[in-house]
């Protein structure tokens, strides 16, 4: 396994780690989504480069682009959750009141 064959990964199951043990507030699962789109993303990047194809440059930008409408729904649900609960703490909502 090359090194940075492995830190991409690493990187990838900290960020899925964090999002499954850490779920207490919305913003730090938020952040961990962020980390694994950006690990996902400087990945793909970097086998596009290698791979030495202009076809496969497109691939990270629709990436890129999916993450960031990903990280704008979720700061609008953020931003949400807080105006209506007061706060990002997940043990607070209920979320199957209407």
């Amino acid at each position: 396994m090359s090194p940075m064959y492995f830190s991409f990964s690493s990187a990838f199951m900290l960020g899925l780690t964090g999002l499954a043990f850490n779920r207490s507030h919305l913003l730090s699962a938020l952040l961990c989504l962020e980390g694994m789109m950006l690990t996902m993303f400087i990945a793909i990047s970097t086998w596009s480069m290698t791979l030495n194809s202009p076809s496969s440059f497109i691939i990270p930008m629709i990436l890129l682009t999916f993450s960031a409408c990903e990280a704008s729904t979720g700061l609008a649900i953020l931003v949400a959750t807080s105006r209506t609960h007061g706060s990002d703490n997940l043990q607070n909502l209920n979320l199957l009141q209407c």
